[in-house]
């Protein structure tokens, strides 16, 4: 059962990530303008002195923005090939199994790195996000990273005995 359980859950990750990299792209224009207003730091703190690091350049925003959707993308797919990967070595060993979830570890990986790298740190952090009553995707983000990093222990947890 904690073989199921676990392909489940990196599926789930995988359909979770897909939606949100398919919204982005529907409707790049709004979600858009979360990234470009982050990026512009026009709604920090007025006396904050962090307003120098602003990206202004409509060029370097978009080409932020679509590094971010390909990165919703590499993570979709790789929990997806994941999840299929481990679906098929579900009977496995023990051995093969954990190899199988490499991929999917690679995905949820790169979703906490994007969530939590990329939102908080430097979306937060960097660009003071936090400061913002409008555009503060920080809990958002914290929400995404914390599941991809939980269903990471997860998966890297020993199987128990009769895991098959």
């Amino acid at each position: 059962m904690q073989r199921v359980v676990q392909i489940v859950l990196v599926a789930v990750v995988t359909l979770w990530a897909g939606l949100v990299a398919f919204g982005n792209l529907t409707d790049y224009g709004s979600n858009f303008a979360f990234v470009q207003h982050v990026l512009a730091m026009d709604s920090i703190f007025p006396d904050s002195r962090i307003g120098y690091r602003a990206i202004h350049a409509p060029w370097l925003q978009h080409t932020a923005y679509l590094g971010i959707i390909a990165c919703e993308c590499a993570v979709a797919l790789l929990c997806g090939f994941g999840a299929a990967r481990m679906w098929r070595a579900r009977q496995a060993p023990a051995s093969g199994y954990r190899r199988s979830k490499e991929l999917a570890i690679g995905g949820l990986g790169l979703g906490v790195v994007l969530w939590l790298g990329g939102f908080m740190v430097i979306g937060g952090e960097w660009f003071g996000m936090w400061m913002s009553s409008q555009w503060n995707g920080i809990a958002s983000a914290f929400r995404f990273a914390s599941v991809q990093l939980g269903l990471l222990i997860y998966l890297s947890l020993p199987e128990q005995p009769g895991g098959a």
